[in-house]
């Protein structure tokens, strides 16, 4: 990412599916890259369903500047999940077309009924930290205080097998 214009944040989502994920995620990306130009994507890798018995999950984190407030882009993301046939009360625990989280706003530390920032599966989900060093190695986390790349190098990677998988052009850099 290129250096920031006054007034915008550092955004990052983690970008999920695992029902029709190649077409799914490909649709996201193209809203997404639409909405925010300057968004860079990570790899996307293949792991398993957390939470509950399901498909894999194909998995990638994306990062873009925006001057948007925080409300604004989530009322965009979720857009872009109903866009990819999301229902929007889908219940938490359970095989989804788009799944999209924000995981950093900037700097910003927060929690309320709708969201918690830094996400805290953040620092729990391979899937997440690792695509996140991938794009953004020198973020600082907001609570953790390490850098993404220290964080993922200090990751417990044993047990958490995250396959790389080809995406469709809109979901690369």
């Amino acid at each position: 990412m290129t250096l920031l214009k006054p007034g915008h944040v550092r955004v990052f989502v983690a970008a999920g599916s695992n029902l029709e994920p190649e077409k799914h995620l490909a649709r996201a990306c193209a809203e997404i890259r639409h909405s925010w130009h300057d968004v860079v994507f990570s790899r996307a890798y293949s792991n398993v369903a957390v939470g509950f018995d399901g498909p894999d999950f194909i998995n990638l984190v994306l990062g873009f500047s925006t001057s948007q407030p925080l409300d604004a882009v989530i009322t965009r993301l979720r857009a872009i999940e109903t866009q990819c046939g999301r229902p929007r009360y889908a219940p938490k625990w359970a095989s989804r077309t788009m799944d999209l989280d924000v995981l950093l706003y900037g700097d910003l530390v927060e929690k309320t009924t709708e969201y918690t920032l830094p996400r805290p599966d953040l620092l729990k989900r391979p899937y997440m930290l690792g695509p996140m060093a991938e794009i953004a190695p020198d973020v600082v986390h907001p609570t953790a205080g390490k850098t993404m790349a220290l964080l993922w190098k200090e990751f417990d990677h044993e047990g958490h097998a995250m396959n790389p998988v080809d995406l469709p052009m809109d979901c690369r850099a």
